[in-house]
């Protein structure tokens, strides 16, 4: 991957943003394993915008270390500031996973009684039906039987 390329406005309001934040990783001694740039890129999935810590005295080594991470994780480069590397990505959109097994949620029901006399005005009642729930006549609200089902027909299955 290469890593993305900002205009300088874009990059400017980026470490404004970056300012208040805190370094959600940290490069040791050990340098670039692996676990810490899979770390990296799951706080850039997350965040978007991300501080880096790294704990070496050498500026040509925390260079390399920002060049290279911009470049294996598509990034941007946003500051090198001392010790502290800022990164951007943009948070890619969650996949929203429909479930097959899912029943229908709760639902409200307007239930509008007509006075008996004409006269008067209709009473309307906000009813929620949930479940195995049915609104019956009168506006009541009643449960669905279970399916009678004879004995020797239970037994067969």
């Amino acid at each position: 991957m290469s890593a993305i390329q900002l205009t300088p406005a874009e990059r400017k309001e980026k470490r404004a943003e970056a300012h208040h934040l805190s370094p959600v990783a940290m490069i040791g001694g050990e340098g670039l394993t692996p676990a810490v740039v899979k770390e990296i890129n799951a706080a850039l999935n997350a965040h978007g915008l991300i501080k880096v810590r790294v704990f070496s005295d050498e500026r040509q080594t925390r260079e390399d270390f920002f060049a290279s991470l911009a470049d294996q994780l598509g990034a941007a480069p946003i500051q090198h500031i001392g010790k502290l590397l800022v990164f951007w990505r943009p948070i890619p959109p969650k996949e929203k996973v429909e479930r097959e097994d899912r029943m229908p949620g709760p639902k409200v029901v307007k239930v509008v009684k007509f006075s008996k006399s004409g006269n008067h005005r209709p009473q309307i009642k906000k009813i929620k039906v949930v479940g195995n729930m049915r609104v019956a006549a009168g506006g009541e609200l009643k449960r669905a039987r279970k399916k009678i089902t004879s004995v020797k027909k239970t037994a067969q299955d």
